[in-house]
């Protein structure tokens, strides 16, 4: 037997990254307390694009391309939370197709980079406004593709292939991969056609299997769900999923069970899923992952069920995976001091500043300050401050020859540093900033961290939230 007859057809090179999207694997989490119940999950972050929005993506633009909508070199537009973009864009770029999407501002730097770099043109626009408003997202993408000549709107939230692209992949895979053994599948809403597609194919192979949602607290979803008149909407981080109408491709007939779950249980599960089961899944990972638990939980006789995990979780690195950004938005308890010391950000003693010394040269400062996109630095000798230097110093010191970024940073600092003690009262802090400067905070002479307007102002809203 030759060796190209050993090799399995299904270990053959694909002929292309579209060939890659779906037969995406599931894996048994077994680190969780699951009640009596076994708890699966489907890994659609490893789909090319990194999430389930490819089979979506494709499905819809091949659909485009049967009823002769979409040409050669045409042009896509979308609204997108993010995820069916990247599809849209992995596709589209393959295709030759030109894409405009809309996003709205709270998504992932990561995603819109990642947009971009795939040849997408991004438009940003507000996430704090509904349906009707000229800024809402879905609404502005409808008008730019009115604006814009043979362009096709895709609108997922419509669009009939949008859960027939589900109905005809994720859900047999999952059906195969359980041995036709399902009792529950999670799935979030945020156009609707994973949900409605997965529960199409249970409700006809498989009636028992249950639909349960899992839906970021402050959607409306929930409300209808359980025959409730929605209440006021409310506002979550989730990224992909939630909504403040119903979406047309969201059949809730089809749900049995649905949660609420807080921005705060989604970011703790999707961390505490890497910890545990070394699976790096996003946000709208997360909110599954916590409905998912509670159902499991919940049951007194054991089921099998399967959780979708729609997206990886390199996208939310600068968010819910970042200590910093977590304890901003109040989702990590600090140890609290009942002074000044519960402002700073990055604490010194915790081993979180970001500092320079006075010897090191004016590049390294540079570096540090775009490394982690600051504008000024303390600079310690030990634990002691003997200067700061900021963005206005680095411009004053080589503006004349940039040769000088090789001189020590005591050349350029300012040694002048206006300190507050932590003992003292908040009202402390105005002056300082009135005079355009960032607080330094000690306790005694010992350096204990900056304060900045913005983090002021996230203390003050935190203890509003």
């Amino acid at each position: 037997m030759s060796v190209a007859e050993l090799i399995d057809v299904n270990e053959r090179p694909a002929t292309g990254v579209i060939d890659l999207i779906g037969n995406t694997p599931l894996i048994e989490l077994t680190r969780f307390d699951t009640g009596c119940c076994r708890l699966f999950a489907k890994l659609e972050g490893q789909n090319p694009g990194g999430s389930i929005k490819d089979r979506a993506a494709l499905a819809m633009i091949n659909a485009f391309e049967r009823d002769g909508r979409l040409r050669p070199g045409g042009t896509l537009v979308e609204a997108t939370a993010g995820n069916t973009g990247l599809g849209l864009a992995l596709v589209a770029a393959l295709k030759g197709y030109r894409l405009i999407l809309v996003i709205p501002d709270k998504m992932s730097r990561e995603k819109v980079l990642h947009l971009r770099a795939m040849g997408a043109e991004v438009v940003m626009t507000r996430s704090d406004v509904g349906k009707g408003h000229p800024a809402y997202y879905q609404d502005l993408a409808a008008r730019i593709t009115a604006q814009t000549p043979g362009a096709v709107y895709v609108n997922q939230f419509e669009n009939p292939a949008n859960p027939i692209a589900h109905e005809t992949s994720t859900a047999p895979e999952i059906w195969q991969q359980m041995n036709h053994r399902v009792d529950a599948v999670v799935c979030g809403i945020g156009s609707g056609g994973t949900m409605t597609g997965i529960g199409r194919f249970f409700a006809r192979v498989s009636p028992s299997t249950e639909m349960v949602l899992a839906d970021p607290r402050g959607s409306v979803l929930v409300d209808v769900v359980e025959g409730r008149a929605p209440g006021p909407v409310g506002s979550w981080l989730v990224e992909g999923i939630g909504e403040d109408f119903v979406p047309d491709n969201a059949d809730l007939e089809l749900v049995s069970r649905a949660y609420a779950i807080s921005d705060a249980e989604s970011f703790h599960a999707a961390r505490e899923l890497l910890r545990l089961e070394g699976v790096l899944a996003g946000s709208s990972s997360g909110t599954m992952l916590a409905a998912a638990l509670r159902y499991c939980r919940e049951q007194k006789t054991p089921k099998r069920v399967v959780t979708l995990m729609p997206d990886g979780g390199n996208k939310y690195l600068s968010k819910m995976f970042n200590d910093t950004w977590m304890s901003d938005q109040g989702f990590v308890e600090r140890r609290q001091q009942g002074d000044l010391r519960d402002l700073i950000v990055r604490r010194h003693d915790e081993g979180a500043s970001i500092t320079v010394g006075p010897d090191d040269t004016l590049n390294h400062a540079y570096s540090r300050m775009k490394l982690y996109e600051v504008s000024q630095l303390p600079v310690l000798a030990g634990d002691q401050v003997v200067g700061i230097i900021d963005e206005s110093d680095l411009l004053l010191a080589t503006i004349a020859d940039p040769a000088k970024f090789a001189a020590p940073v005591h050349s350029a600092m300012s040694a002048r540093v206006e300190t507050v003690q932590a003992s003292e009262p908040f009202e402390s802090l105005m002056p300082v900033f009135n005079r355009g400067h960032v607080v330094v905070v000690v306790d005694g002479s010992r350096f204990l961290g900056l304060i900045t307007r913005i983090d002021l102002i996230n203390h003050l809203r935190n203890k509003v939230s």
